[in-house]
């Protein structure tokens, strides 16, 4: 067990343009630093960890960071198609994990690394971040209020314009491209916040030539009586926003959603309100800080982010992948 207050050590498994937001992001950590990074190419780790200061030690493999005991915990921030691979070569090592999103391809590979996690007494979470944002505290917040009364519809997006290339991560089927499991995930999860398992989901999607998704569109219904309308799309900049329909008022929460820094309040006698809400950074401290009071407390999951949630948030990208016939080789 980690001692209680003592600084947390992670390592970083991979080291893409994430890994740089969240490695930037742990200066503002409670009592967490970078320790390690670690790349298939050694001169790329040795160069992310130049940009950290002279203490953060860089590997050529993932297994050396892995067996140093240089580290307490590895953030992954490799592409989702070897999340599971490279989960499990983790939690073998005996380190705990905070995987980015999505957890995996599909269910299947999501079981298997939460048991394997809860067979090695480790920490696993789904590196969500959008979770732990003080805006989705915020948002809770009103809704539990009454302010807004019943919701009874959510409208989510997320799309931006990508040059295609059947090469680039957004693409290419073999490194589970498409814009479902990249950034639908993030409207998906915030109507799953809100108002839970779905009771009946449709969605539809345009193919790319290379034959992921291009645009994903999902409609839901919910045993409150509360519909959801959700949009990805990499052909067009969509305002990225997400509005909460309830019957005495409506929350609209500002672009980016998934990073806002703020949100409106519509009551429809009229009233309005603005709310500012903080983001330190990129916005990935807060999860670093709630896996650091996890694994200071002994515990092996999240119980904002539990392993049943990315079990069910799977599920329904199993579904929607199932229903617009996208499939992936490596799976």
């Amino acid at each position: 067990m980690i001692q209680t207050g003592k600084p947390i050590r992670w390592g970083i498994l991979a080291c893409g343009g994430i890994a740089t937001k969240f490695a930037d992001d742990l200066v503002h950590a409670k009592n967490g630093c970078l320790s390690a990074v670690s790349s298939r190419d050694l001169g790329r780790a040795k160069a992310f960890a130049a940009n950290y200061g002279a203490d953060v030690k860089a590997y050529g493999s993932y297994e050396e960071m892995l067996a140093s005991g240089e580290i307490d915990v590895v953030y992954i921030a490799s592409p989702h198609g070897l999340h599971y691979e490279h989960t499990m070569l983790c939690l073998e090592a005996g380190v705990h994990v905070l995987c980015e999103k999505a957890f995996a391809i599909n269910s299947k590979q999501v079981n298997a690394m939460i048991a394997k996690a809860r067979e090695k007494k480790l920490f696993l979470m789904e590196a969500l971040w959008t979770r732990f944002h003080p805006s989705v505290a915020k948002l809770q917040e009103i809704i539990a209020s009454g302010l807004i009364g019943d919701i009874k519809h959510v409208v989510a997006d997320f799309g931006f314009k990508a040059e295609y290339d059947e090469e680039a991560r957004w693409f290419n089927p073999h490194l589970t491209g498409g814009s479902l499991l990249d950034i639908g995930i993030y409207p998906l999860f915030i109507s799953k916040l809100l108002l839970g398992q779905p009771l009946e989901m449709k969605a539809t999607g345009v193919m790319a030539p290379s034959g992921v998704d291009m645009n994903c569109s999902i409609v839901t219904k919910y045993a409150s009586g509360a519909t959801a309308s959700l949009f990805s799309t990499f052909a067009a900049q969509t305002d990225t926003t997400c509005t909460v329909y309830g019957t005495l008022g409506k929350i609209y929460m500002h672009p980016r959603f998934h990073e806002t820094k703020g949100m409106t309040l519509t009551i429809y006698d009229g009233a309005e309100t603005v709310f500012e809400t903080e983001r330190k950074g990129w916005g990935y401290s807060y999860e670093a800080d709630a896996v650091q009071e996890d694994l200071w407390a002994g515990r092996t999951e999240n119980t904002w982010m539990t392993h049943q949630f990315s079990q069910e948030l799977m599920g329904l990208l199993d579904e929607i992948r199932a229903q617009i016939g996208l499939t992936y080789p490596n799976e």
